[in-house]
């Protein structure tokens, strides 16, 4: 009965353990796409966001 709760004890902390892992690596992806996207949409030479020459913000 001791080694079916240890057993079931290293299951759950090794389940908890590959989660976590897989969002240390889930989370910051996520964050540098995001970041990525955002240099990327700034950086767009946009028409509408165009000065006209002389024009004062």
């Amino acid at each position: 009965m001791r080694t079916k709760i240890a057993r079931i004890m290293f299951l759950v902390a090794a389940m908890m353990f590959f989660a976590v892992l897989a969002l240390d690596i889930a989370v910051p992806a996520l964050v540098l796409g995001l970041m990525a996207l955002s240099t990327w949409l700034v950086s767009l030479d946009l028409p509408f966001a165009k000065r006209q020459r002389g024009a004062t913000a």
